[in-house]
């Protein structure tokens, strides 16, 4: 049985199938002693390696189960597991791994805040965030100044920003004091800063942003800013249909909930600095 490479590390937790693609752009995987190419198909005989480092057929054949957490990423931490000035990481936050390593489905910029979605079945990651599976993904967005019927309008009817048309699935006034006001809004894809870059190609200045949702998964108050919590069954069956990933692939997550390991985060920004 052949499958195309990047797949199958992916699955195997390696990394999202675009993580794996970069990998291969960049000359870090030999498939049996050569440098592995995009498109190469994986077999069982062949011979894997990463950075140099052999990849175990126990961890490419092994089906087990994956693991899918929620976290409420606070302002102030990059996703990113190395940062050269130190700054705090959403993964110093994540609970330990005895196989493989989370992957992140999708981005929040340093200065936005709210949920997000790690798991180590880097397929789902990539079905997850391609952008042909339309999944919602609803923000809180604090603006600061007026905001006239006319620019919502425009901004649900859509604009042109230097990366292609973009618009919003839906606008809701969630009220506000002063000149400060929140609304909610829904997306479809997850380029970088598209919520931002919306508000401002209208003049209309973010000051506060917050992910509330991603398709059915909904960030409840429970899980406070800094801290993760498993999913539940019911949110993996529906995760599952979305993808179309079998549900026997993913697991509930043994763990603690409510969990904020904090002396394990700081020893990892002590090794940064």
């Amino acid at each position: 049985m052949t499958d195309r490479l990047q797949k199958v590390l992916a699955n195997a937790g390696f990394g999202s199938r675009r993580q794996i693609e970069q990998c291969l752009r960049e000359g870090r995987i030999r498939i049996n002693g050569r440098l592995a190419q995009l498109g190469d198909l994986f077999s069982e005989d062949d011979r894997i390696k990463i950075d140099g480092r052999p990849v175990s057929e126990k961890r490419l054949h092994s089906q087990q189960k994956h693991h899918v957490i929620m976290y409420n990423k606070p302002e102030g931490e990059i996703v990113s597991r190395h940062d050269e000035k130190g700054r705090a990481s959403v993964f110093d936050h994540l609970p330990a791994l005895e196989k493989g390593r989370w992957i992140a489905v999708g981005r929040l910029d340093l200065n936005s805040s709210g949920l997000m979605i790690f798991t180590t079945h880097g397929e789902l990651a990539n079905r997850l965030m391609h952008p042909s599976r339309q999944i919602e993904r609803e923000y809180a967005v604090r603006v600061h100044g007026h905001v006239s019927d006319e620019q919502l309008e425009q901004l649900v009817t859509g604009v042109e920003l230097e990366d292609g048309f973009a618009r919003f699935e839906e606008i809701v006034d969630s009220g506000g004091e002063g000149s400060n006001h929140w609304y909610h809004v829904v997306i479809m894809e997850g380029r970088k800063r598209e919520v931002r870059r919306l508000w401002e190609a209208i003049g209309v200045q973010v000051n506060r942003l917050k992910r509330v949702r991603f398709g059915p998964l909904f960030l409840n108050s429970a899980v406070k800013a800094g801290q993760w919590r498993s999913l539940n069954r019911e949110e993996l069956r529906q995760l599952s249909g979305l993808t179309e990933i079998s549900r026997d692939q993913l697991a509930v997550y043994a763990a603690r909930e409510y969990q904020k390991p904090v002396k394990r985060a700081r020893e990892n920004r002590r090794r940064r600095s």
